[in-house]
């Protein structure tokens, strides 16, 4: 093993210790989908505000047909119409019954709702054949939230159903947790962005689309760049990149051949280098540190490489910034059906596929087909963990999601 290598704990222990704090920003509830709330959010209102109907057919007094049977219907003469959103006060004195829609509030005096497709209906009265229970069909004020009731607590994950409970609680701004923006540089001569015309020799950046794809899924901001191997036109980009974005992740020139310039020219700039080289296969160039304050994540440039450094090291630190405390793809239990090998002072990382077969979740690793195709087929990555020289066939194992 060379000389500077670390562990992939050690390398993600360095670079939590050394990220900025998350920052907070109040947003609009319209605008908070996948945000991380900063602080404890309360209910300003009850939801709903009063007893509702949660049935269109008939606001009664339950005592009213409390002898109601097949033979002998109840009959209410019918008072009024109640909508939902009126706010008209309506009453239903005793042997009346007031026409309710979903979501209206229950009139004064009523205490049960009768289904419509309960009763049978003639002129202006009404046929119940059978006694109803009080508090049928009626939602009682404050039953999804209650004023000064927590909503959600700091550090809650912004789901569209959490965003329509604090919505009923009467909230239309929160402070979340700012997501960083994040500039994506692809380094190398042979790397065009797609939309350039094909050229001999040249290959498209699929590394930055597929870096890039990651980011925007997890709801972050990216700003991309290409640049040739060229140390003073990648010095001015980075110098560009840092100033205006959160965090820098370079993709390629990572290693130590004649082109792979990317630490000589962090090391021109000044960075505060944590490390550079870790135990782990692929991915073992990669590297991080702080620039002006801010951290650069330094990629090589092969495709698993480059992917599984910036799933395990880059995508947790993106998402520790954005207020995460679970920082990590989510993961499942999956039996293997092939016996995998590592090596023993590595972290290995193998992709793969899951199935369904009598009734367990398998992992497959995908053939190799190619290295972008072996990447776009798999849906998840199994990793050998240092120490660990391989995973029998039949074994139960932890994989990562990556679809």
């Amino acid at each position: 093993m060379k000389d500077g290598f670390i562990g992939l704990q050690e390398a993600l222990d360095r670079t939590f210790s050394l990220l900025p704090a998350p920052t907070e920003q109040l947003v609009s509830l319209m605008e908070c989908t996948g945000f991380v709330a900063a602080r404890d959010a309360t209910a300003k209102v009850d939801s709903p505000s009063s007893d509702v109907s949660m049935k269109d057919g008939y606001a009664i007094r339950a005592t009213d047909v409390r002898h109601a049977a097949g033979d002998n219907p109840s009959a209410l003469f019918v008072c009024g119409v109640q909508g939902a959103g009126e706010t008209t006060e309506i009453s239903v004195p005793p042997g009346t019954a007031v026409r309710i829609l979903t979501g209206a509030k229950i009139p004064a005096g009523a205490d049960t709702v009768v289904a419509e497709e309960f009763v049978k209906i003639s002129d202006r009265n009404i046929h119940i054949s059978a006694p109803e229970a009080i508090g049928r069909n009626i939602l009682d004020a404050g039953s999804d939230v209650r004023r000064s009731d927590l909503v959600v607590p700091a550090g809650t994950y912004l789901s569209p159903g959490k965003i329509g409970l604090l919505a009923a609680g009467g909230i239309s701004d929160i402070f979340v947790y700012y997501r960083p923006s994040v500039a994506l540089i692809a380094s190398g001569d042979e790397i065009m962005l797609p939309g350039s015309a094909p050229c001999a020799g040249k290959v498209y950046a699929s590394n930055l689309l597929t870096l890039n794809g990651w980011c925007r899924r997890y709801g972050l901001v990216t700003e991309v760049f290409h640049v040739p191997d060229d140390e003073s036109r990648l010095e001015e980009t980075i110098r560009c990149a840092i100033e205006g974005n959160d965090a820098v992740v370079t993709s390629g020139g990572a290693w130590t051949g004649d082109r792979d310039l990317m630490a000589r020219v962090l090391d021109d700039l000044g960075w505060q280098k944590s490390y550079h080289h870790v135990r782990l296969g692929p991915g073992k160039a990669v590297g991080f540190g702080l620039l002006n304050g801010k951290p650069v994540f330094i990629l090589p440039g092969g495709p698993p490489s480059n992917l599984v450094a910036f799933l395990q090291v880059v995508l947790p630190a993106l998402q520790k910034i954005c207020g995460h405390d679970d920082v990590y793809l989510p993961r499942v239990q999956a039996q293997l059906d092939q016996t995998v090998e590592g090596q023993a002072d590595w972290t290995q990382a193998i992709f793969g596929c899951l199935n369904r077969k009598d009734d367990q979740t398998v992992f497959s690793p995908t053939e190799d087909i190619s290295r972008l195709k072996n990447i776009a087929a798999a849906d998840a990555l199994l990793l050998i963990p240092e120490g660990v020289s391989r995973f029998e066939n039949g074994a139960t194992v932890g994989v990562q999601l990556l679809d």
